[in-house]
């Protein structure tokens, strides 16, 4: 796999490998050029999809043929439709992962017990969900989450291992703020896209296209459109003999700190 690290030392190298061969068969210096347009280009690449594990190993799926699969919700908790995923959720006997936004916690704290109390996970989504999160410093950054992780333990009493990077970005400075908090990166392979697709029937059939044995599936507790394709999403999974189950039950982790 093409991490942040072998990719650096690999470009320091061939750096000074074309630099070497210049100084001896001078060339134009537009094809020196081409190295850090590629090492930008691979770096855009690695910092934009979670998935690609290359700047932090982030847990996206469960390798497996057991047919499971878990239920994330991101940007909540929102006082409208957040209780109506709750009760969906409860009405099916499921259990989902709200990765949950710090600031929105005071005006939103007997929401954010309930949803612990019917036995779903929350985790950590930062406090700020700044769209200047990834350009943060590195101290900034573990303020951020720090920020979020304590209001989370003051308001149900636990502190959150689990972390979603903002917008699924990630960079040297996050990847070294989760590590010194010792926060487990948690991505996906199904993205739905429902900030973006408003029409539950496309935001079906663009989940249910994707579904394999150990997915894990990003959605938002922010839109009405989500409630129907929910729905539609466990019907499908019932159908198909799809078990629901929590993050870390599939994925046999500690969603939070030992007291």
């Amino acid at each position: 796999m093409l991490t942040f690290k072998k990719t650096r030392a690999l470009f320091i190298i061939a750096s000074t490998i074309a630099i070497g061969i210049f100084s001896i068969f001078p060339f134009s210096w537009l094809y020196l050029l081409l190295l850090p347009f590629l090492y930008i280009l691979i770096l855009s690449y690695g910092s934009a999809f979670i998935e690609s594990g290359f700047f932090i190993k982030s847990i996206c799926r469960l390798d497996t043929n057991e047919k499971i699969i878990a239920l994330t919700f991101d940007d909540g908790p929102d006082p409208i439709n957040t209780p109506l995923i709750l009760d969906i959720l409860n009405k099916n006997s499921l259990h989902a992962t709200f990765f949950v936004i710090g600031k929105k916690i005071k005006e939103n704290e007997s929401l954010l017990k309930r949803i612990k109390s019917e036995g779903h996970i929350i985790a950590n989504h930062s406090f700020s969900h700044s769209y200047f999160f990834d350009f943060y410093p590195t101290k900034k950054v573990i303020a951020d989450l720090e920020r979020s992780s304590v209001l989370i333990k003051n308001s149900i009493g636990v502190t959150p291992k689990l972390f979603r990077p903002p917008y699924g970005v990630t960079n040297p400075n996050i990847a070294r703020a989760v590590s010194q908090l010792h926060l487990i990166s948690i991505g996906w392979n199904i993205r739905s896209l429902d900030t973006v697709i408003k029409n539950s029937d496309k935001l079906y059939k663009r989940i249910v296209q994707r579904i394999k044995p150990g997915s894990i599936i990003l959605l938002h507790d922010t839109g009405a459109h989500t409630l129907e394709t929910l729905k539609s999403v466990i019907l499908f999974a019932q159908k198909n003999n799809y078990k629901i189950v929590r993050l870390n039950e599939m994925l046999s982790i500690n969603p939070y700190e030992e007291k």
